[in-house]
């Protein structure tokens, strides 16, 4: 393998069923997309971690929107990490790939020595899908769980859908031979798919959070057990998979689950800002409000979180009471 050079499967989310488990899942493996992410800053190694994990969780969540849907996951905490944020935008068309980003908020001053988890603290899982304009957003929320942002994604499932769901995730920088050090990461997702839970929804009063095991009884349980027990077999190099296709990983793990697979979906970083939206952004101030904004050298400007793209502007094109129009002519 060569410098630059990219496995085919690289970059996407292979959607799958398991027949004899009534169990879905999607497989994956985030090579140019996840450096692409992370090398717009430069972030301590802790948050690196979490950031990595969080777009993986991103990916595998959002392959089941639909066509120009935003998805966006969020972590709100008191701890030295304030906040994550990813958003998947949907293809625009059918075939197309869909696009991923993500940035992290944080205290270097109060990071500690521990696990990338501990750097965050009390707090909440969101996430979020936009549908489009003219559509009411869809939000769901829960406290934050266990020890790992996986753990969380699990809880949030349980809790807010009552949908039973697990992930496996395993990611980092990526040294093989003759090939430059990039991030590279994989993981699986499973979701068993119950008829119905009705004993869900009333819950026992304890406050706790589900768990993914508490929503499935009888022979669902003893498939779901099943195949979690055949998923905890997964080895970190299989999942991050610069040698093993994801249907070849399905078969190690799932072959007598009868794993069906359907198309993947292409994965690419990609921002959606724009100077436009910038301008957008901009357009509720009055002119007096965007002169409190102006530099010193009398420029209004902006950066953008995510990718880390500047925007320089005339203060006479933006607001409300903007006496020249976008070109500045």
């Amino acid at each position: 393998m060569t410098l630059g050079h990219k496995i085919a499967w690289d970059d996407t989310v292979l959607p799958f069923q398991l027949d004899a488990s009534d169990i879905r899942g999607r497989v994956a493996r985030l090579d140019g997309a996840l450096d692409g992410i992370l090398k717009q800053h430069d972030y301590p190694a802790q948050v690196e971690a979490l950031v990595a994990e969080m777009a993986l969780l991103t990916a595998l969540i959002g392959q089941t929107v639909k066509l120009r849907w935003k998805l966006q996951l969020q972590v709100q905490s008191k701890g030295p990490v304030r906040m994550i944020s990813t958003d998947y935008y949907g293809p625009e068309e059918a075939g197309g790939a869909a696009r991923i980003r993500a940035y992290a908020s944080y205290d270097e001053t109060r990071l500690t020595d521990g696990t990338p988890f501990d750097q965050i603290g009390e707090g909440y899982f969101a996430i979020m899908i936009d549908q489009g304009q003219g559509m009411k957003p869809y939000q769901g929320i829960t406290p934050i769980a266990g020890d790992s942002l996986a753990a969380c994604a699990e809880a949030y499932f349980a809790q807010s859908e009552q949908l039973p769901t697990r992930f496996s995730l395993s990611f980092g920088r990526s040294t093989q031979p003759q090939v430059g050090e990039h991030w590279r990461g994989g993981g699986i997702m499973l979701q068993h798919m119950p008829k119905a839970s009705p004993f869900v929804a009333q819950g026992d009063g304890s406050g706790d959070v589900l768990q993914p095991s508490d929503l499935v009884e009888g022979d669902e349980k003893e498939n779901w057990n099943r195949v979690n027990i055949l998923l905890d077999t997964v080895e970190e190099m299989e999942l991050i998979g610069p040698t093993v296709a994801p249907n070849d990983l399905l078969l190690r793990l799932f072959h007598e689950e009868i794993p069906r697979v359907y198309d993947a979906q292409v994965v690419r970083f990609g921002c959606s800002c724009s100077e436009d939206r910038v301008r957008q952004s901009l357009s509720i101030y009055s002119a007096r409000d965007i002169k409190t904004m102006t530099t010193d050298e009398g420029r209004v400007t902006a950066d953008c979180q995510f990718c880390g793209a500047h925007y320089d502007l005339d203060p006479e094109t933006v607001g409300f009471e903007a006496t020249d129009d976008q070109t500045g002519d």
